[in-house]
Formats: C-alpha cells, structure tokens, sequence
C-alpha cells in the first residue's frame, strides 16, 4: 500500500501497537509524527520510523487536553507541510472491579481514551477541513469496548464511546471526503500476556520466533502487533475512501466486521406496557434469546 506524500499523526506510538502503526505507515511512504508521554520513548519510536523508510518527527505530551491535541497537528503541518492521517492509540489502563474504582481511576482513563480522541479528531477535522483534500480518521476501539470486560468499566466504557464517535463522526465529516473508522485490535501485549490461557505459547513465540499457534491466530483472532498493521495502513490510504463509520477488527489470521448495535427482538401491545405485561411475557417473548455480554473466555484445545 502506497502512501507517499501522506501525513500522519499517530498518538501513543512510543511502544506497542501504536509504535507498531508508525512504523507501517512510515515503511509505506508516509511521513509521520509520533507522540507519547516519555521522551526516550518518542526518540525512539522517530528512529523506528525512520529505519522503516519513513520520516518523523516526535511531540512528548500527554494525550488529552485540547492544547496536546493542537500541538499534535501543528507539528505535522510545521514539519511536513499538511495532514492526511490521525490515528488515535494513546491509552492507559486503570483495572479494577466498580467498587474498588476510584474517581480519578476512572477519569484518567477516561481522559486519556475518550477525551483524548476527541480533542485530536476534532484538531484533525478542523485541519482535513481547511485543506479541503478530505482525509482519514482512524479511532482504536477494543473488545472490551464492543462486548464489557471483568474491571474495566472505564476502559470500556471509553472505548465504547470511541466507536460511536466513529459513527457520529463518519455522518458529519462525509460532505468533506473525510473518512472515520474504529480499529478493534486483538494482539499480544503486556495485557494479553497476563491471560494464562495465552501466556505460555507467547512466551514461547517469543522465545524461538516462531508464529504463534494456529488456535491462537484464527479462534481466538490473537496475532503480533504487527499482524494489525495492515489494517491501519489500509484505513489510511486512498484504497479505503468507500470506508466510513464501521468497526473493524484484526488479530492474528481474523480479520472481522463488528455490527452496530440495533433492535433484536421487539413486540407490541395495544394501550402499551405494564410492568406485569413486561414481567408475563420476557421469556417466551422479547427477551427469549439475550444477548451474551462480555469477552469469551480463550478455548485452548485439547492438548494445548
């Protein structure tokens, strides 16, 4: 994929995922500006680019202020001239079950995920705007976003809303040529390495080089980080203008369109419902078959 004369800014590249993006997207041509809370870390990641082929520059800031969010994108225009590209990674994660969360357990990632996103989308559509060229928005959702997980009210809860700003955000930005997508990445990272179901063959992966397993990297959608890469360098180029307002995830070998939520099941009574006609009728009726609600448990195989 082709992506010479592009700019992007991708936050939270200094280590990961997002240093995974920024390498991809400056290996395909562009010239990008990393960003992330430990300067060492955006040092780094700028010579990661450049070592890909690409050019970089680093901004050290916290992701979630509106004056970071315009620091970001004035150092693309300063520095390469333009914006094609923002790509929102930067998170941190506060885990802990709802009565144990503290307020500023919550706010900072919520800071930091949602309001992050906003601030440096909406920095980035005002930029797209006064060029006038259209341009690209790619948002980081997350499973936990999608289905809830065990802890993470606030991770989910912001990553949830990061989807639905795709949405939102898909309708307005498209008389602009401006294109917004969610990214649902599944890949080994501190996080996933703690899960012991995983935790043994990606030490082992990581120890001989060698792919992870087939289970891995098909049932359970698990890869590298850079096994997502593709995906992000897709929803950055020309390639994918028809694409707007989805949720798409990659992992492993499983590349997945996730559905909007909508109606599953609905009845009607005439004169409306009481809550004994709710009470009377939910379990052959409406509320027949519900919905499963969190990430599924990994499923090794037999032997595994």
């Amino acid at each position: 994929m082709e992506l010479s004369g592009k700019v992007a800014v991708v936050t939270g590249s200094g280590r990961g995922l997002g240093l995974a993006y920024a390498r991809a997207l400056g290996a395909a041509g562009a010239s990008v500006v990393v960003n992330d809370v430990d300067e060492q870390a955006v040092a780094d990641a700028v010579r990661t680019v450049e070592a890909a082929g690409g050019k970089a520059v680093g901004v050290t800031a916290a992701v979630g202020s509106t004056e970071s969010a315009e620091a970001l994108i004035a150092a693309a225009v300063e520095h390469f001239g333009r914006l094609d590209v923002l790509v929102t990674n930067a998170g941190i994660l506060r885990d802990k079950v709802l009565w144990k969360m503290s307020d500023d357990d919550f706010d900072d990632v919520v800071r930091v995920h949602l309001r992050g996103t906003f601030t440096c989308a909406r920095a980035a559509a005002v930029r797209m705007r006064e060029q006038g060229e259209g341009g690209r928005i790619v948002l980081v959702g997350s499973p936990a976003g999608q289905r809830g997980n065990f802890g993470q009210t606030n991770y989910a809860a912001a990553k949830a809303g990061i989807v639905a700003m795709a949405r939102t955000w898909a309708m307005e930005l498209a008389r602009a040529d401006i294109t917004v997508n969610a990214v649902i990445p599944v890949a080994a990272t501190e996080m996933t390495r703690t899960i012991p179901a995983f935790a043994p063959a990606i030490e082992e992966a990581e120890r001989t080089g060698e792919p992870l397993p087939r289970w891995m990297r098909r049932d359970e959608g698990l890869g590298t980080v850079d096994d997502v890469t593709g995906l992000v360098t897709y929803l950055a180029s020309d390639a994918s203008a028809g694409v707007t307002g989805q949720a798409i995830g990659l992992g492993g070998d499983r590349l997945a369109l996730w559905a909007h939520p909508q109606e599953k099941a609905h009845a009607f009574q005439d004169g409306g419902w009481s809550a004994d006609d709710i009470a009377a009728s939910w379990a052959a009726g409406v509320g027949a078959e519900p919905e499963t609600f969190g990430i599924p448990a990994p499923r090794p195989p037999a032997g595994a």
